[in-house]
């Protein structure tokens, strides 16, 4: 998972991720960071790319946007999980509420360099430009 490590509702998801996920198998890398841009690249993705989605490599397939969030929803435990039955909702309006919400993040939630903090016992799913 790309995320941006600026924002703090997307640090705040990484924590959120980290606390109820049912296996720890998720790994992260910040957008900004050498390995966040690079594996981005290597999927097609720019950097103002990531400005407007975070991404998910499920499988070797980069997943945007709802079909991401989707994909992180279905690995939590529940009750979180049931959230996954949003994919009934049309791609493109699920797609539409979300940017909406990512053009207004910062706005909204804040923004601080770097404000992610991983916790010691998993930084080893952190790749090294995720800033601990």
């Amino acid at each position: 998972m790309v995320f941006d490590t600026d924002c703090v509702l997307c640090s705040g998801m990484v924590a959120f991720v980290l606390n109820h996920e049912r296996a720890p198998e998720l790994r992260f890398a910040g957008a900004w960071s050498d390995e966040g841009l690079n594996l981005a690249a290597a999927h097609g993705f720019s950097k103002a790319d990531l400005h407007e989605t975070f991404l998910v490599i499920d499988g070797g397939r980069a997943l945007t946007r709802s079909e991401a969030g989707l994909a992180v929803l279905s690995r939590l435990r529940a009750p979180w999980r049931w959230l996954t039955l949003l994919r009934v909702a049309p791609r493109p309006l699920r797609d539409a509420v979300y940017s909406f919400v990512a053009r207004r993040r910062y706005r909204w939630f804040g923004r601080r360099q770097n404000c992610t903090v991983v916790p010691a016992s998993e930084r080893h799913r952190f790749l090294e430009g995720a800033k601990a």
